[in-house]
């Protein structure tokens, strides 16, 4: 089983049709899926369907109230489940503050549970608090979904970032496994610019002890298309809206290079800081620098760690 949480804490660059597409494009294959909606929006809840109410389990009843994973999944059809979201996710983070290991929360209830999912994936808010965190703590690899505009840059720093101390801290197989460029137009100057920008960053950190050593830029490249915008409100993903569209060809293309990637998933990476100030010109040579104090809430090492 592989866990990936589908991050980036700018909003609107895809993190949810990413998640409900590729989710969807992997149980085409023949894969079983499980989605979880960690964002109090409830985006990918809606986008199956799924009305948020006070009558179905949700992931606030797992982590607030104690249910079970099992309980909270509410099943799509033979290979796709989720495990839905409700605005009541919003008030988590606050009723978790006094928990002893709030941000492992997710972690638990998931072993504590007997399943047989080939996938899950994480929907993240676009934010870097606790529930992300959460998924941080729980998934062995990071999907980053981005627009290619340099400012997208700035945002990508400061995740990495979080990325560095949640694997030194807590999670230290978390590593970071691509890069998906979205709403995409390679006609443009500046696509091709911020890929190029992205590749040599990437290429500089190959063979260093970083979580995103062995990140690639996902060759599948999801294009712009109205299908993607119009499947939500329908209750569906583009795999069944419309099959034959460029966004159906997009995500299967994604998943197929999702499932090519096996090498390193899993294994311990060694911790160092990344400057949360990067100059998007240079981010390809800035990698490591003196530490800075995080804005993340994150707790201290373990053994350190107190009620």
């Amino acid at each position: 089983m592989r866990i990936i949480a589908l991050m980036n804490q700018k909003g609107g660059v895809g993190k949810t049709t990413t998640t409900v597409n590729l989710g969807a494009a992997l149980a085409e294959l023949g894969k079983r899926v499980c989605l979880i909606d960690l964002d109090p929006q409830a985006h990918l809840t809606i986008n199956y369907g799924i009305e948020p109410s006070d009558d179905i389990v949700s992931l606030y009843d797992m982590l607030v109230d104690g249910a079970s994973f099992l309980e909270a999944v509410t099943k799509i059809d033979d290979n796709i489940a989720l495990v839905p979201s409700s605005i009541d996710l919003a008030a988590a983070e606050v009723e978790l503050v006094s928990v002893l290991g709030r941000e492992t929360v997710l972690k638990k209830r998931l072993e504590s549970a007997q399943h047989d999912f080939d996938f899950i994936l994480l929907d993240c808010p676009p934010s870097l608090g606790l529930l992300t965190l959460n998924a941080l703590a729980v998934a062995d690899e990071v999907i980053i979904p981005m627009q290619p505009h340099f400012l997208a840059l700035q945002g990508v720093a400061k995740l990495l970032e979080t990325v560095q101390l949640v694997n030194k801290r807590i999670n230290p197989k978390l590593k970071v496994s691509g890069i998906v460029l979205t709403m995409f137009d390679s006609q443009t100057k500046l696509s091709n610019e911020v890929v190029a920008e992205l590749n040599s960053f990437i290429l500089n950190a190959l063979g260093k002890p970083l979580p995103w050593a062995t990140a690639r830029i996902f060759k599948a490249k999801i294009r712009r298309n109205i299908k993607l915008a119009e499947s939500p409100s329908f209750g569906q993903h583009i795999i069944d809206y419309e099959p034959n569209s460029n966004g159906a060809a997009d995500y299967r293309a994604l998943a197929k290079e999702v499932l090519t990637m096996h090498d390193d998933v899993g294994k311990p990476v060694v911790s160092v800081r990344v400057n949360r100030q990067i100059d998007p010109a240079k981010l390809a040579a800035a990698h490591v620098a003196a530490p800075q104090p995080a804005s993340v809430p994150l707790p201290p090492p373990q053994e350190e760690a107190v009620a």
